[in-house]
């Protein structure tokens, strides 16, 4: 009898036990009949280590990549798509006979996942965290042509600090992504240390966050009036997106 030719697929992260991906594909496949494919977690503590998980794994077909490894990847790779280049991080990796390439499919699932909910005046943003997850962030607004500034402990990238926000700026900047891991499950009562008194009506939150569901960042900008939108369409378009680049789709 014939042996089935397997195909395993994975998310490359540290701490990942939480993570979005695994279920969705298992029930992806379960969905679409794949009774041979098959996705897991490879919880690295270091990235020097992630070579030897094709050592192990020798039918790997495609990964996904989580924090905090979508900028420390990159070297491993032996080719890098034109636009996850130019964002600077890599969430998805296809893997065939041209090697490993790298492609970055947050960009797609945020980008589609905001769109429904921009209106005119969302022409200034804040982008809270500087991590891989943000640089996408970054390249759909200068897309979408919306100004925007980096806010972080250390003010990098000629950001602001938590500690610089005032109200007016605040105000000017109606449009707020929260990109850093500030209360997600289960520290769910922490938010970034914004002055939250200052959103109103004209503000639309989104959180890349999706557990919980509202946030403490989101929540307490609903009760100030403003539109929220969390991470999960944003997560099952660039999986959609990941598996679209697996398959040559």
């Amino acid at each position: 009898m014939e042996k089935t030719e397997q195909h395993k697929f994975g998310l490359v992260g540290k701490n990942i036990s939480y993570s979005f991906s695994r279920g969705y594909f298992k029930k992806k496949f379960q969905d679409l009949g794949l009774e041979n494919y098959s996705y897991e977690n490879f919880d690295l503590n270091s990235i020097e280590v992630f070579p030897s998980i094709f050592s192990k794994n020798n039918t790997i077909s495609g990964l996904n990549v989580t924090i905090p490894y979508k900028e420390e990847v990159i070297p491993y790779l032996d080719h890098i798509d034109h636009a996850a280049q130019q964002i600077g991080a890599v969430n998805t990796i296809k893997i065939d006979e041209n090697g490993l390439t790298g492609f970055n499919t947050d960009a797609y699932g945020f980008k589609n996942a905001i769109l429904p909910h921009i209106q005119p005046h969302h022409n200034d943003a804040l982008i809270l965290g500087t991590g891989g997850a943000s640089k996408a962030i970054a390249f759909v607004l200068d897309e979408l042509g919306i100004d925007y500034r980096f806010v972080s402990r250390s003010g990098k990238k000629n950001g602001f600090r938590y500690d610089e926000l005032t109200g007016d700026t605040i105000e000017k900047h109606t449009l707020i992504i929260n990109c850093s891991p500030v209360g997600t499950f289960p520290n769910i009562e922490e938010k970034p240390a914004l002055p939250y008194t200052s959103i109103g009506q004209k503000h639309l939150l989104f959180d890349l966050i999706y557990n919980p569901e509202v946030t403490a960042f989101l929540q307490t900008g609903k009760l100030n009036g403003a539109r929220i939108c969390n991470g999960l369409r944003m997560l099952e378009l660039q999986a959609e997106k990941a598996w679209s680049i697996w398959n040559n789709i």
